[in-house]
């Protein structure tokens, strides 16, 4: 099953290079060209120059960068092979939350083995991003997001011991999210985390796409006959997937350059759904939240003017006789019910259009997705509940993977704690 193991992991040495609070960053994926300035502009040596590198030739920029950072001692290797406790704690709605996992090196498995799973699809043109990068820095500086089940979580329960004592490194973001590092390199505890695990699986929560980059970087590698084995592992931030603080939120899904009329939409879903009409959008989370809590599968429909519509399906057997090829966790996904029995009958969004999104637009904040139909930059928007861990689990095992913009699992691991240099 899965194999972890300790790494000597690069990490800035602070003494150099600054205040950790301003040489880390979000996931590159989610940085906009002024954010990544604004952090340049904090300090010259953070992270980003490395994840998100810019210019004629960004690639060998970054490689050249590594480099240079490494041989002025900016970024520094550690003494002892390590694994990582990383935690992170953050308030939303009020409600303070934490979870710890640990980061380690992970051996890499082809999806077709069962031990490494995926959940969601995955696109082209990211993919290549990151292999051109890995190939020039040949090193990962973020850390893919995983989740392994415990069910007596002897593994939390280590962790929690490890990471018990003052953290080694400690800062709290633009978010207000507090980040905690424990470096931890006695072996014996190493060894016993690692065994841990050898009976695991293990479902990728978020970084796909960096995941098959590092089977291709394998690959590459491979055939080329380069590299020393460390080509073989990628590093990953492990969590139990029932972590009390574990907490994955909603994508919404908002349309625009669209034609169709709201009452036309509720009568030809109307075979599928008990739909009802409301007022008062600021009142749309906490109804889904009942649907959500009562396990019933239910979006709804904005369409302006502080008026919604609730769609709850009532033909529970619609999708899996649409969709006969897939699993029947796969087919009581909300976003399964959306895409297949909404979006693609009747507004005629098909799987091309979304992964283009030409009509489609993914949105994470609530009031982002009713600003853009008041506003009138979108002509509606649906508003989702968030996808439950069991079934990420569920559709993984069952060797599937689900549409795009499924899962967003908040808040996102921190860039540049550490890193897994693989020369």
């Amino acid at each position: 099953m899965a194999e972890i193991k300790g790494f000597k992991g690069l990490r800035f040495d602070c003494g150099k290079a600054g205040d950790i609070a301003k040489l880390v960053c979000p996931p590159y994926d989610i940085i906009s060209e002024e954010k990544r300035q604004a952090y340049l502009s904090e300090n010259q040596h953070n992270i980003i120059r490395l994840e998100l590198p810019k210019g004629n030739d960004p690639y060998l920029e970054a490689g050249r960068t590594l480099k240079q950072w490494i041989d002025s001692g900016i970024l520094k290797k550690e003494d002892k092979d390590a694994v990582y406790i990383y935690e992170e704690e953050f308030t939303l709605k009020g409600i303070t939350r934490s979870f710890k996992g640990c980061i380690a090196r992970v051996r890499l498995e082809e999806f077709s083995k069962g031990i490494i799973l995926p959940h969601e699809e995955t696109l082209s043109k990211a993919k290549e991003d990151r292999f051109n990068l890995m190939k020039a820095t040949n090193c990962n500086f973020s850390q893919i997001y995983s989740l392994f089940t415990d069910e007596n979580h002897n593994i939390t329960k280590r962790l929690d011991r490890l990471g018990s004592t003052k953290p080694d490194i400690e800062l709290t973001d633009c978010d207000n999210v507090t980040h905690r590092l424990w470096i931890v390199t006695d072996e014996k505890e190493i060894s016993a985390l690692c065994s841990d695990f050898s009976s695991k699986k293990l479902y990728i929560a978020d970084g796909h796409h960096r995941y098959e980059t590092a089977l291709n970087y394998r690959n590459y590698c491979r055939e080329n006959g380069i590299g020393n084995g460390a080509e073989d592992y990628v590093m990953m931030m492990l969590v139990d997937m029932e972590h009390p603080g574990l907490l994955v939120l909603p994508t919404h899904r908002i349309l625009r350059n669209i034609s169709i009329d709201p009452d036309e939409v509720t009568d030809k879903c109307g075979q599928y759904f008990e739909i009802t009409e409301h007022s008062g959008a600021e009142n749309i989370e906490s109804v889904l939240k009942e649907r959500y809590d009562n396990g019933d599968k239910a979006f709804a429909y904005y369409t302006g003017n502080d008026k919604y519509r609730l769609f709850v399906l009532s033909d529970k057997s619609a999708v899996s006789k649409i969709l006969s090829d897939k699993s029947s966790a796969y087919c009581g996904l909300d976003v399964s019910v959306l895409h297949t029995l909404v979006l693609e009958r009747i507004f005629g969004i098909d799987s091309d259009n979304m992964a283009k999104q030409i009509n489609l637009t993914y949105v994470k904040e609530f009031k982002e997705a009713i600003s853009a139909v008041n506003n009138g930059s979108a002509q509606c928007a649906f508003i989702l509940n968030p996808t439950k861990v069991e079934e990420i689990k569920e559709v993984a095992a069952a060797g599937e993977k689900m549409p795009q913009k499924s899962t967003y699992f908040y808040p996102k691991l921190i860039t540049g704690l550490v890193m897994n240099e693989l020369v």
